[in-house]
């Protein structure tokens, strides 16, 4: 086994994964809800709901609690797709379910920078440059569509309308 194969099967097994992550701690106005269930007498109850949902409101409105629910965390997680962005997992919570592996858009448009690489700025408000050196044949025509998929060792691999794949970067 070469060496690189034994540091590469090294990379994969010791690699954090989601489920390593320790889940965020709630909100302390969010458990003292949460602990209102535990109060068995129902006047009592009531009393620690009202103050504790009055609390949580308010840390909500002042912005030092936001919540958000799952349409906007897949929502976000499709807009930050290609962004290095490690901390993700701890922020969203376990969202290994909703793991975006591709997004699909169209192309608003594409130019030829001066080093001869291609940039595809996206309708979706992406902006993707070509990292590779491979030659780039595709109609370069607004509302063209594209495609931008994960590939092997944290790249992406961009295609137009069906044209070649190209190896990309998020900017």
């Amino acid at each position: 086994m070469s060496l690189i194969s034994v540091v590469a099967a090294l990379a994969v097994t010791t690699s954090p994964t989601v489920q390593d992550v320790p889940p965020q701690q709630r909100p302390e106005s969010l458990q003292r809800l949460v602990a209102c269930r535990a109060v068995t007498d129902n006047a009592a109850r009531l009393a620690c709901y009202d103050a504790a949902a009055g609390a949580l409101d308010s840390a909500e409105r002042q912005g030092e609690v936001v919540v958000i629910d799952r349409a906007q965390v897949n929502e976000t997680q499709r807009q930050l797709f290609g962004f290095e962005m490690p901390s993700l997992p701890r922020l969203f919570g376990n969202a290994a379910a909703a793991q975006i592996d591709s997004i699909e858009t169209t192309l608003q448009s594409a130019s030829l920078a001066g080093d001869g690489h291609w940039v595809f700025r996206l309708a979706d408000g992406g902006v993707w440059r070509q990292i590779d050196s491979e030659p780039v044949r595709f109609r370069n025509r607004a509302g063209q569509e594209v495609r931008v998929r994960k590939a092997s060792l944290g790249s992406y691999m961009l295609t137009v309308d069906g044209s070649r794949a190209v190896r990309v970067r998020r900017q």
